[in-house]
């Protein structure tokens, strides 16, 4: 591992931490800087751990959102009331029933899905599908009213139906935050609201989903060698740094603005996908 990889390995950090929480999809950032910055150290970066990389660096993105909503989270806090603790732990079954879906599907389908749909043709799709997906939602609700503006006003009906929108973000390019916000959005919820519960929900799907890999990466990969775990937990905690930034940005941005942009922005990169894989690389 020289210089140059170690630059790498933080840009990838970087990479990670910025399009985690922004509905821009960390899959196709991350397959696009993989083609056009390729490793040097083949040796490090093995099929087997690249592919548990890729998702395993999600859970520095995934302590951030626990540690700026610790409190809101935590329902045994000394600072809260009888009814606050009830709150969050009803909080807590809404993010467990949402979750489910995509614990089972993500399970039983895991495999095939690496096998069928990991590829720049379905990224690029998926980037600019819900691209367009996100500027026509967001026109249709330019003058309405949302249903859901508090969490408390979440349902576990509602809860269970993102759950199961969420399940398309198994498809490589979706964005788990972008299809998850704008299946909130469709069942009424606020922008604000679409995109808390989102980080929420991330919590227990990317620790099974960085546990899964972990387990895989073990089982057909024999473990750590050299200075793979040193890289994987660089990248991790760049990841953490960065995602405490942008989570605090995208917050407080969409009291503000509305999705727009993103949806502008995921055509784009979907554009550059093709281009790059059919003319460039």
């Amino acid at each position: 591992m020289n210089i140059i990889e170690w630059l790498r390995v933080i840009f990838l950090g970087i990479v990670e931490g910025i399009t985690e929480w922004l509905p821009v999809s960390s899959t196709g950032h991350l397959i696009l800087v993989d083609e056009f910055w390729k490793t040097s150290a083949p040796a490090v970066f093995t099929e087997e751990f690249k592919n548990m990389f890729e998702v395993v660096i999600q859970l520095g993105a995934i302590l951030a959102v626990v540690t700026i909503f610790f409190h809101k989270l935590n329902p045994f806090s000394p600072r809260k009331t009888k009814q606050q603790k009830q709150t969050t732990l009803q909080l807590w079954g809404k993010v467990i029933i949402g979750c489910i879906p995509a614990a089972v599907i993500g399970l039983l389908f895991n495999d095939w899905m690496e096998a069928h749909l990991m590829s720049w043709q379905v990224v690029a799709a998926m980037l600019i599908l819900y691209g367009v997906a996100f500027i026509i939602l967001e026109t249709y609700y330019k003058n309405r009213e949302f249903k859901i503006c508090r969490l408390s006003d979440l349902s576990y009906q509602t809860a269970w139906w993102i759950g199961v929108i969420q399940l398309l973000s198994l498809i490589p390019g979706t964005s788990r935050s972008g299809v998850t916000i704008v299946g909130a959005m469709l069942l009424g919820c606020s922008r604000y609201i679409a995109a808390e519960y989102t980080f929420y929900l991330a919590i227990p799907v990317m620790f099974g989903a960085s546990g899964l890999k972990l387990v895989k990466f073990f089982i057909d990969g024999g473990g750590f060698t050299g200075p793979q775990f040193p890289v994987l937990i660089v990248a991790m905690l760049v990841a953490y740094v960065v995602s405490v930034i942008v989570i605090k940005f995208l917050m407080s941005y969409i009291k503000r603005h509305d999705f727009k942009v993103f949806g502008a922005y995921r055509i784009a990169l979907g554009l550059v996908v093709i281009l790059a894989f059919s003319f460039v690389l």
